[in-house]
């Protein structure tokens, strides 16, 4: 079947959620302290990483949304940066990520391919301006980077890090199934078959 590219960016923000869904049961068995324990990667411990990622899902969902409403471009874009760590508790950053995988699935589910070119502009120091495409592109990049660096910290706990490669292959559904039971989705709302 062949699928329209909007299509497949709605298929990247699922895979988004439910890698986040995955990784969290994980890391959501460490203790506050493992949490915060300094750990080698690009921030210092696993909780910084995940409000790392949570912050700048923020960022970058906000500047998509504002464009798909047609507001102006966030004031002080840099206001979700403003707490390095706004979220210590596992519940807190579980929902917070949650609720912003779910927003970015909301905007990508009314995408289409003739849409992509359209720009959203941040209004950082040097304006950013990006066509959604480039923006969702390096918005999952980004992710996907760093949900790597999570994977690898947690290897150095006593909490096995999950698999995160079993979401696109029609014949690995069985390893994602329970997954998206708890998330409440269908292999036939994500592939749309």
């Amino acid at each position: 079947m062949n699928q329209p590219l909007s299509h497949h960016l709605l298929t990247m923000a699922y895979q988004n959620a439910w890698a986040n869904h995955r990784l969290a049961k994980a890391w959501g068995q460490l203790s506050p302290q493992e949490l915060a324990a300094p750990r080698v990667s690009f921030f210092p411990s696993l909780r910084a990483t995940l409000n790392h990622i949570l912050t700048c899902d923020w960022f970058y969902v906000d500047a998509l949304e504002r464009e798909l409403r047609g507001d102006a471009p966030h004031p002080d874009c840099y206001v979700f940066f403003t707490d390095d760590e706004p979220f210590t508790a596992v519940v807190d950053l579980k929902r917070e990520q949650a609720h912003v995988d779910r927003r970015l699935i909301a905007y990508c589910e009314q995408m289409r391919d003739a849409d992509l070119g359209k720009i959203v502009t941040i209004a950082r120091d040097t304006p950013q301006h990006e066509s959604r495409l480039r923006l969702l592109s390096h918005l999952f990049e980004h992710q996907i980077h760093h949900r790597g660096q999570v994977h690898a910290m947690l290897s150095g706990t006593s909490i096995a890090p999950p698999q995160l490669d079993e979401f696109f292959c029609a014949g690995e559904a069985g390893l994602r199934a329970a997954d998206f039971a708890e998330l409440g989705w269908t292999e036939a709302l994500i592939w749309g078959y």
